[in-house]
């Protein structure tokens, strides 16, 4: 293996995005041979990584033990269900979607879902598809069912779309499109993923969400996927998902 950047070895391992390498480099949680990584380090095979406690082992080829091979990709759709959090983190004491899938390999979110919502998250082993999905400018489709506590109007309709402006974040939403299905609920599709969104958004008018389910992300829907399981996302699905990743002007090259 030639020098490689830590982050992008981490990545690669499927440990994390090499935005949260950087983020664990930087809380002192990763060693190389030992000694306390840094920011922007590069290391070579044979050294020996340990991130967040537990050593980082890339796997050889039996016909070619020199070689190293990286983890087989694995993308997951999971229906998370209301409770569950999308973090690892000791302040809350709730099942995280790490324990609940509780897949054989090791797999992270792609994103989040707050505590009190349901619905669609992609979890995968893939670093740099993270980072593609992730990145804010890239304008990707998520569609959410919305219950909200008092009746829908055209007036609340027109200024969700037109873009809100969200005192606490010091930020305004993109425009968006919504769909009314009933006399309290609706469809949303957002093209960007601030801080609990929907639920700033309608508080701004003075509605309060009593439910909220991602039903899609990009071209993967949820469908009938059972509340707390999850499933492969198909051959089909990932081919139309990295065609749409490709189209992105934002897109990094390779490294």
């Amino acid at each position: 293996m030639e020098e490689i950047r830590l982050n992008k070895y981490l990545s690669d391992m499927g440990i994390c995005s090499r935005r949260q390498a950087d983020r664990l480099i930087l809380e002192g949680k990763v060693t190389v041979d030992g000694e306390p990584a840094v920011m922007g380090m590069k290391i070579r095979e044979g050294q020996r990584v340990v991130c967040g406690g537990q050593m980082v082992a890339a796997e050889k080829r039996e016909r070619d033990p020199g070689k190293i091979t990286r983890p087989e990709k694995v993308l997951l759709a999971v229906n998370k269900p209301k409770g569950v959090v999308c973090t690892t983190s000791d302040k809350d004491r709730a099942m995280n979607i790490v324990e609940l899938v509780n897949y054989p390999e090791r797999v992270y979110p792609v994103g989040r879902l707050d505590k009190d919502s349901e619905g669609l998250i992609f979890m995968t082993n893939q670093g740099e598809l993270v980072n593609r999905i992730m990145r804010g400018a890239n304008g990707h489709e998520k569609e959410y069912v919305v219950q909200v506590d008092r009746p829908v109007t055209k007036e609340f309709v027109r200024k969700m779309e037109a873009g809100v402006y969200l005192k606490e974040l010091d930020a305004t939403t993109r425009p968006c499109r919504m769909r009314v299905t009933g006399t309290r609920r609706f469809h949303i599709i957002l093209t960007q993923g601030l801080n609990r969104q929907i639920r700033r958004m309608c508080e701004a008018f003075g509605y309060r969400v009593r439910g909220l389910r991602r039903i899609r992300i990009m071209n993967i829907w949820l469908g009938d996927l059972k509340t707390g399981t999850w499933r492969k996302v198909t051959a089909e699905e990932y081919q139309e998902l990295m065609s749409i990743l490709d189209q992105d002007p934002t897109r990094e090259g390779p490294g």
